[in-house]
């Protein structure tokens, strides 16, 4: 007897949002980008409805601006604008917040790799029945030795502090179900909360899975992500997540990340 395998249910809304700040020249390829994947998905049977969000960190270039006017003419994309400047954390947890969708992405405006990935994280989330789907950059030479030293030793110290074994925590590409983010509480205001994500999920009992993706590394506007003052703030924070996970229940019957 032949057995045909089931076509998984489809996902019923995928929400995609980017924290953005002074990023006038990208944000027409970025939410262009995520629409059209999502459009194929959509068309494919593999998500019902999408929503693109743009979180304008106060911007103080023509990002608002250009943000509202996409709104208004594709229903699809939302714009949540903060009044202060809030950095990556608070830019992550207001996206995560306004996010609607059963399944939530978040990456950065400049697309630091091809938005096609997003149709293999859903069918590797869905497929090994996993909570979150982190991806790491197979290749990073493209971004200067500086970065790639500080990450280097950022991730071992992540590992050796957290007991994980996620490879690339900071790169902007994490793919989680809705159970995740109803369970864990963000608390980060800085670039840390990218770990934190993974921490809290894995330490809960969240089941997370890693794929290696193509990077591309930004080549206009502005990274600050290994200034002093960034990681400085991020050494802080995960001071204080390590007295804080003492408190952490699990919600599921067992822990671990691939």
């Amino acid at each position: 007897m032949t057995v045909v395998p089931q076509t998984p249910e489809p996902f019923k809304k995928l929400s995609i949002f980017f924290p953005m700040w002074n990023e006038e020249l990208y944000i027409h390829r970025a939410v262009g980008a995520a629409r059209t994947v999502c459009e194929d998905l959509v068309t494919e049977g593999r998500i019902l409805d999408y929503e693109l969000i743009v979180v304008d960190d106060a911007s103080t270039d023509a990002t608002p601006e250009l943000a509202d006017a996409m709104a208004a003419a594709d229903p699809h994309v939302r714009v949540v604008h903060h009044d202060v400047n809030r950095k990556l954390g608070g830019s992550l947890k207001t996206g995560f917040s306004a996010a609607t969708g059963d399944v939530v992405l978040y990456t950065d405006a400049d697309l630091p790799f091809e938005m096609t990935e997003v149709a293999r994280a859903l069918r590797v989330l869905q497929m090994y029945e996993v909570d979150l789907v982190s991806a790491y950059r197979l290749d990073r030479t493209g971004e200067g030795p500086r970065r790639a030293i500080y990450s280097f030793f950022y991730n071992g110290l992540v590992q050796l502090a957290f007991g994980t074994r996620i490879r690339d925590i900071n790169f902007a590409f994490k793919l989680c179900r809705r159970r995740v983010l109803d369970h864990v509480t963000l608390k980060s205001e800085g670039s840390f909360i990218d770990a934190e994500l993974v921490i809290r999920a894995q330490r809960s009992g969240f089941q997370i899975l890693q794929i290696g993706v193509d990077y591309f590394p930004r080549t206009r506007g502005v990274s600050t992500l290994s200034s002093f003052g960034v990681i400085r703030t991020m050494v802080g924070e995960m001071l204080r997540l390590r007295s804080e996970l003492k408190h952490v229940v699990p919600v599921t019957g067992s822990t671990g990340s691939s």
